[in-house]
């Protein structure tokens, strides 16, 4: 009966199973975008600037808007921004799979970027509210969704680029796996969060005292803290991964297909990295994690970019994939113990921060044009260096629970 219950609690209920699948599908046409980057590029005849753009300024517009919905998603109705954000989520994925043109494309990817953050990230601060006593395996449950998403979206265009098909498909897919996840949320609408009855004055006073309690975040360092170490990571995270097709393709010579199977490798091995991390952490403080793969991410990215040949690279990805894999979820996992029972304005302070990662996918652009891509990958390296930088005088925190307290469930 013991044995029962345990697999009952380690199971996830539908609710938060329905959060999961609302991240792997924003991951899967992530995951589908950046495997279709060389597809992508030679139909629309881009630049390197212009994929440069592509990344960076809806980002930039998304990190503009993205706030107001945190902060709504705490004192509003956090249910109906999801369902807005489902929606123009969907349609923005169809019209990126009808794009003819770079004007085209830069449209879809601005409307989809906004609508990624009410529809996706407030579903993340609805499963940071749902158990806060369980916020770090939930934490790690999602990122491994993402990657899931992530390998589904890769082996998609993988697939339809080995089959002689179009990439445009799955895009249209993940329009209309975001309709059926929306659909099933309505079932779950009183679960989601948010503050239905604040309207009028209450709605007002609520409103202006999370614009005030943000203020107050930017000012305290240890919140600041990682903010900015979420965006320097992520040169090495959805950066990274933004332009690794790309890399494969121009620098390596690797066919379409096979930067495809690249964009897999590293996802692959990210989300055994992730699984792997849970029971780590139950021993190892997230501080002591960061600081170990850090320094050894930075060597064997080096090591990928002067390995001679194809083979040896994806190789050399496998082991940076694996190794990397928890930075996002210790990193996140640290801004929403910042702010506790504000899960909102978690999301809000990441996305302010955002505007300077924003510019991080223009800047290799940027680079890449000038230099060229094979010398812009290396500015990759300030990932492992700042999260170095950033932790220099931090202690490592909570430390694990000890079997004791983990029988009594402290």
């Amino acid at each position: 009966m013991a044995r029962a219950t345990r697999w009952r609690r380690a199971v996830p209920g539908r609710f938060v199973l329905l959060l999961l699948a609302i991240e792997a599908i924003d991951e899967f046409v992530f995951g589908a975008r950046e495997a279709a980057w060389p597809k992508i590029r030679d139909d629309l005849d881009l630049t390197y600037l212009q994929v440069g753009v592509l990344l960076s300024v809806p980002l930039l517009v998304g990190n503009l808007i993205e706030p107001l919905l945190g902060i709504l998603g705490d004192v509003w109705r956090r249910t109906w921004l999801i369902v807005a954000g489902g929606v123009v989520f969907a349609v923005s994925s169809v019209l990126v799979s009808v794009s003819s043109q770079y004007w085209h494309l830069l449209f879809a990817f601005i409307a989809f970027s906004p609508a990624s953050g009410a529809f996706v990230s407030l579903a993340q601060a609805s499963l940071m509210d749902h158990a806060p006593e369980r916020r770090a395996p939930n934490m790690a449950l999602w990122t491994a969704a993402g990657f899931l998403g992530v390998l589904a979206g890769t082996a998609a265009v993988g697939a339809s680029i080995a089959a002689g098909a179009s990439w445009r498909y799955t895009f249209a897919a993940g329009g209309v796996m975001a309709l059926v996840a929306l659909l099933a949320s309505f079932r779950f609408a009183g679960q989601l969060g948010g503050a239905p009855s604040a309207t009028g004055v209450g709605f007002r006073s609520a409103f202006a005292s999370s614009i005030r309690g943000i203020a107050a975040d930017i000012r305290k360092g240890r919140v600041l803290r990682w903010m900015f170490l979420l965006e320097f990571a992520d040169l090495m995270l959805d950066v990274l991964l933004g332009y690794l097709a790309l890399y494969l393709v121009d620098i390596v010579h690797a066919s379409p297909a096979q930067a495809a199977a690249g964009v897999g490798v590293w996802m692959a091995a990210g989300l055994a990295g992730n699984l792997a991390l849970v029971p780590v952490l139950a021993r190892v403080s997230g501080i002591t994690v960061l600081r170990v793969t850090a320094p050894a991410a930075g060597c064997l990215f080096a090591l990928m970019l002067l390995a001679p040949d194809l083979w040896a690279k994806m190789a050399i990805l496998a082991a940076l994939g694996a190794l990397k894999s928890g930075w996002y979820p210790i990193l996140q996992a640290r801004l929403y113990d910042e702010l506790p029972g504000r899960s909102g304005s978690a999301i809000a302070l990441g996305n302010l921060s955002g505007m300077l990662g924003g510019l991080l996918p223009l800047s290799i652009g940027v680079a890449a044009t000038a230099w060229g891509l094979d010398r812009a990958m290396w500015l990759l390296l300030a990932a492992p260096a700042a999260i170095l930088i950033g932790l220099w005088r931090v202690d490592r925190g909570t430390r694990p629970a000890t079997r004791a307290q983990r029988r009594r469930g402290k």
